[in-house]
C-alpha cells in the first residue's frame, strides 16, 4: 500500500517537493534604456536561481548576459513555474513587452483553486517612466502615421496651419469653461500640432530638424531667460521675472522696434493690446490714432482695456458667451 503523502491543509505541491519558493516578476519601462534598473532588480537577477524570458529580443536580455546574468529564453506554463520554484528556489521572470496575461491568469487560478501550495509571488519594477516619458510614445506614434497614413503623410506646414488656429481657441475655451477634462484633450490636440509640424520639417530638403531640435531650443531659452533659477541673478517678485525676461528677450532678438515680433495676424483686440502693452513697457508716448469709424472706438477700448489690466480678448469674449447663452434662452434651448 502506498503511504498518503497528501498535504494536511488540502493543497499539494506539483512537484511533489518541501518548499514553495518564489516568482519575481521583473518589469522595466521600455521607455527607460535598457540596462538601467535598479538596484534591487540586479540583486534578483543576480541571486536567482533561474532567470526566465519569454521574448528571445526582450532588449534587457543583451545587458544581462554582458553582466553574466544567464537568462534562459522559455515561456513557462503557470504549472512548469510554480514547479520551477520548488524547494524552496527563486525564479526570475522578465515579462514580455506586451505582459504575460496567460501566465499570471493561470498563477492566479492556481492560486485560487486552493489545490496547490504556490510559491511567494513579488511583482518587482525594475524601472519607472520618467517624468515625460509618455512623450516618447506620441513621437513614434507620429512617426509611424506620418509613413503609413494616407492623410497624413501628405500635409505640409501651410495645410496644418489652420489647425492650430483651431487647438488654440478650443484649449482656450476649455480653460474658459473650466472643465478640466477637455482640457487635458485640448492639450494633447496642441501638442499633437507641435509634434506633427516638427515631423513635416525632418523631411526638409533644406534646413531640416526634428523635435528634439524644438525641444533643445525651448530648453535653452528658458534657462537664458531665467538667470534667477539657473544663474546668479535674483528675482523677488513676478515683476522682478518680467523685467529679467523683457532685457534678456531684447538682448536675444536686437529688434530695431517694441513692435517686432507682434504677429499682425492675431485677433485684432488681442493685436492693439500688445501694441498697447510694448508702448507701455517701453515708456513711449504714443497715444493710439483718432478717426471716424467703429475700428478706432474698438482700438481706444483695446488700448484703455490693457492699460487697466485687463485682457479685452478675453473680456469680450466673456462678454459674448452671456450673449450666447441670452440668445439660447430666448430660444428655448435649454443648456446642456
Amino acid at each position: 500500500m502506498n503511504a498518503d503523502t497528501s498535504d494536511p491543509s488540502g493543497t499539494s505541491d506539483p512537484s511533489g517537493s518541501t518548499g514553495t519558493g518564489r516568482i519575481v516578476l521583473l518589469t522595466a519601462s521600455h521607455r527607460v534604456a535598457p540596462g538601467l534598473l535598479s538596484w534591487p532588480a540586479w540583486q534578483a537577477l543576480r541571486t536567482a536561481d533561474r532567470v526566465l524570458c519569454p521574448d528571445a529580443d526582450h532588449p534587457q536580455l543583451p545587458y544581462l548576459r554582458e553582466a553574466g546574468v544567464a537568462a534562459e529564453v522559455l515561456r513557462p506554463s503557470a504549472q512548469e513555474l510554480v514547479e520551477a520554484c520548488a524547494e524552496g528556489r527563486t525564479v526570475v521572470v522578465l515579462p514580455s513587452g506586451e505582459g504575460d496575461a496567460a501566465l499570471t491568469d493561470g498563477l492566479a487560478r492556481m492560486a485560487g483553486s486552493g489545490r496547490f501550495a504556490m510559491p511567494d509571488l513579488e511583482l518587482l519594477p525594475g524601472s519607472y517612466d520618467l517624468p515625460g516619458a509618455r512623450l516618447l510614445d506620441l513621437v513614434q506614434v507620429m512617426d509611424r502615421i506620418r509613413r503609413e497614413c494616407p492623410w497624413s503623410s501628405r500635409q505640409t506646414h501651410e495645410g496644418l496651419a489652420k489647425y492650430g488656429i483651431e487647438e488654440a481657441y478650443e484649449l482656450v475655451e476649455a480653460i474658459e469653461d473650466g472643465d478640466r477634462e477637455a482640457l487635458r484633450e485640448e492639450l494633447g490636440d496642441v501638442l499633437l500640432q507641435v509634434v506633427f509640424h516638427a515631423r513635416i520639417a525632418e523631411e526638409a530638403a533644406e534646413e531640416p530638424f526634428s523635435v528634439d531640435d524644438v525641444a533643445a531650443t525651448i530648453v535653452e531659452k528658458l534657462i537664458h531667460r531665467h538667470p534667477h533659477v539657473f544663474g546668479d541673478a535674483t528675482a523677488e517678485t513676478p515683476e522682478d521675472v518680467k523685467e529679467h525676461w523683457l532685457r534678456t528677450k531684447a538682448a536675444e532678438k536686437q529688434r530695431e522696434s517694441v513692435t517686432d515680433g507682434v504677429p499682425l495676424g492675431q485677433p485684432g483686440l488681442a493685436l492693439a493690446s500688445k501694441l498697447a502693452g510694448r508702448v507701455r513697457t517701453a515708456g513711449l508716448d504714443v497715444p493710439p490714432p483718432t478717426g471716424e469709424g467703429i475700428g478706432y472706438e474698438l482700438l481706444a477700448l483695446a488700448v484703455r482695456a490693457e492699460s487697466a489690466g485687463v485682457d479685452p480678448e478675453a473680456a469680450l469674449r466673456a462678454a459674448g458667451r452671456l450673449y450666447r447663452d441670452a440668445i439660447r434662452a430666448a430660444e428655448g434651448v435649454e443648456e446642456a
